[in-house]
């Protein structure tokens, strides 16, 4: 059974340093026309407990590759979020 190669992308912090994180998932809202993706920290992504980052993205030019991250605010989209991250919480238990 081969290993399914995990994408990553590339984030930069507030002082320009770049860091590599691995995609948990991505998804859309419907009612919102939102999209939201979740990365770890590749060095943190085999870890047993994992600091998880969500932010909301725009694709920019309808090009898969360059995307735009907005962070998260409101309590709403939070709460979206953290439904989405419990929801394949639980999935990963079930298969498990």
């Amino acid at each position: 059974m081969a290993l399914e190669e995990k994408e990553r992308i590339i984030i930069p912090d507030d002082n320009g340093d770049e860091h590599l994180f691995e995609v948990l998932f991505t998804f859309d809202v419907d009612d919102t026309n939102q999209s939201y993706i979740a990365v770890v920290p590749v060095e943190q992504a085999e870890d047993d407990e994992v600091e998880v980052y969500a932010f909301r993205y725009e694709e920019k030019d309808n090009d898969d590759e360059d995307l735009s991250l907005f962070p998260i605010e409101s309590d709403e989209e939070w709460e979206i979020v953290e439904e989405m991250l419990q929801t394949l919480a639980d999935e990963d238990e079930d298969e498990n």
